[in-house]
């Protein structure tokens, strides 16, 4: 995954307990090498990945990196990019200037002073914004940062990104958080990763950026945020588990669809985004604004209410567990709250059944909201 290292103090070879990973170091925290099967296809191309502690630990060390490299530079960030590398950037990447499109092919607003241009696609966004975030990329940035959170190994979206970006001639560089999936750590590990694509044939000779990978290493080290040998789960590798997790996510897709379409047609005007790219979790919206705290209490009023009624929802904060999760939602974009559902693999059947008892929840809470405004906790607003 790394390039060749010297003798190394520490040596924990494959096939040990962490199999199928091969590390090796003088000081883990600051020179961990790790060698070993990749998140990503074969068909990405030639890869270099550097593991971080967490996803915000990958994306804020490549940020800062990038400032490094470019100097100041503007970077376009499409409608529904993860609200929290939206605050890294504004907050803490001074030198990179943030073009936050209202509409996804603003191309005019995103050609500025700056010398540099970077675009980050993002697997938050909506369907539609992601889908013409891509098509916008004619006019060719000076590297991509494509954020695959969300998105499974075997998803035709990477190799639809990657694909563009061949052709263009564009560097890309993956960031991803291994956890999002589930918090439990079962998709590959307590793990984020920062991985250049072709690099050192994609960047021209003399070209600033071919120090980005480096410079992304000094930053992981220096913010504390590299992977241990102890986050590099055992049970990688395995043509079975590629298999069982693509299954896996194709029933959450599979799931995910159903309930877009059934909510569609039964809360009419109470839906918020119903088509993320990534198509795990839904948004459901409400007549009166919502802001975070009044979304949070409502999401676990609902929660609890149907986990009375033994249906398999929860009050969680993260996704892809094999129960449904209810949480609040920001959209940094339109700074609107709402109320998330994320999807589970659930059997089609149960998973038809909690669609219709969330959206007739939904909806008598709307009604009573309504009939009584001034009231901050209502009674249960589901009956069987």
């Amino acid at each position: 995954m790394t390039g060749t290292s010297p003798r190394r103090l520490g040596h924990i070879p494959a096939n040990s307990a962490s199999a199928p990973f091969e590390f090796r170091y003088d000081y883990q925290r600051a020179d961990l090498d790790v060698r070993g099967p990749s998140f990503y296809e074969r068909e990405c191309g030639a890869i270099d990945t550097i593991y971080t502690a967490s996803g915000m630990a990958a994306i804020s060390a490549l940020l800062l990196a990038s400032a490094r490299v470019t100097g100041r530079a503007d970077i376009v960030v499409l409608p529904g990019a993860y609200g929290e590398t939206q605050e890294f950037i504004e907050g803490y990447a001074d030198r990179l200037r943030m073009i936050a499109l209202k509409r996804p092919l603003e191309e005019g607003a995103a050609r500025r002073s700056a010398s540099s241009r970077i675009m980050l696609l993002d697997s938050s966004a909506s369907a539609s914004a992601f889908d013409a975030g891509l098509q916008s990329t004619k006019s060719a940035p000076d590297f991509l940062i494509f954020d695959t959170t969300c998105f499974s190994s075997a998803s035709g979206r990477i190799r639809w990104v990657l694909g563009r970006a061949r052709e263009l001639t564009i560097p890309v560089v993956m960031v991803r958080s291994h956890t999002k999936l589930d918090s439990l750590g079962a998709e590959y590990g307590r793990l984020g990763s920062v991985t250049f694509v072709n690099w050192e044939r994609n960047v021209p000779r003399g070209s600033k950026l071919r120090e980005l990978p480096v410079e992304t290493r000094n930053a992981v080290r220096l913010l504390g945020g590299a992977a241990l040998p102890a986050h590099f789960p055992p049970y990688i590798g395995a043509p079975l588990y590629r298999e069982l997790t693509n299954k896996r996510i194709a029933a959450i897709l599979r799931n995910s669809r159903r309930a877009s379409r059934y909510f569609a047609t039964a809360l009419p005007g109470l839906t918020a985004e119903l088509h993320f790219v990534h198509g795990l979790y839904v948004t459901i919206g409400s007549q009166q604004p919502l802001d975070e705290a009044t979304a949070r209490r409502t999401a676990a009023e609902m929660s609890n209410d149907l986990a009375r009624t033994g249906l398999p929802i929860q009050h969680a904060g993260s996704f892809g567990f094999d129960f449904a999760g209810a949480e609040w939602f920001h959209n940094p974009t339109t700074d609107r709250y709402s109320i998330r559902i994320a999807v589970s693999d659930l059997p089609t059947t149960i998973w038809d059944d909690l669609d219709e008892a969330i959206a007739r929840w939904w909806s008598t809470h709307q009604r009573r909201k309504l009939e009584n405004p001034s009231h901050r906790s209502m009674p249960s607003a589901f009956s069987t």
